[in-house]
């Protein structure tokens, strides 16, 4: 006997089923980007990276819901890194940047200082100079 609406369609699309795991949050729909377990016993709440396997007790959140995470009074919050995203620069991180900037500037400032000198350089061990690389004298010389 054959149907009358006719064969089924192996791959029927749906909206309902994704393959993409979604915010936990009611009515977001925004794909999940952290995952959030809570320790009852420490009264803690752990925030962390997606976790590989959705879990029954854990929530996923988007971006937007992980960020605005509060606890409940008396709890603790615990964020963990997520070892695959870019690291934010630290006040270390632009300090080090600063004071390269500040070494690479330096011989310039030492040959205005100098006044030209007729095209002497103002290092004494220094003979030519091509962009950045300098050609210096032996110290036995």
């Amino acid at each position: 006997m054959q149907s009358r609406r006719g064969p089924l369609k192996s791959a029927v699309p749906s909206n309902v089923v994704s393959p993409v795991r979604r915010c936990s949050r009611t009515a977001c729909g925004r794909p999940a980007v952290a995952t959030l377990t809570y320790v009852y016993a420490d009264s803690t709440a752990v925030l962390g990276p997606l976790a590989t396997y959705a879990e029954p007790h854990c929530y996923d959140l988007c971006a937007e819901h992980s960020e605005r995470l509060t606890a409940p009074r008396g709890w603790e919050v615990v964020r963990l890194l997520d070892g695959s995203a870019p690291a934010r620069p630290t006040g270390d991180d632009l300090e080090a940047l600063a004071n390269a900037v500040r070494e690479a500037a330096r011989p310039q400032q030492r040959a205005a200082e100098a006044g030209g000198g007729g095209g002497r350089t103002a290092d004494p061990m220094e003979v030519a100079r091509r962009g950045h690389l300098r050609v210096l004298r032996s110290p036995d010389n």
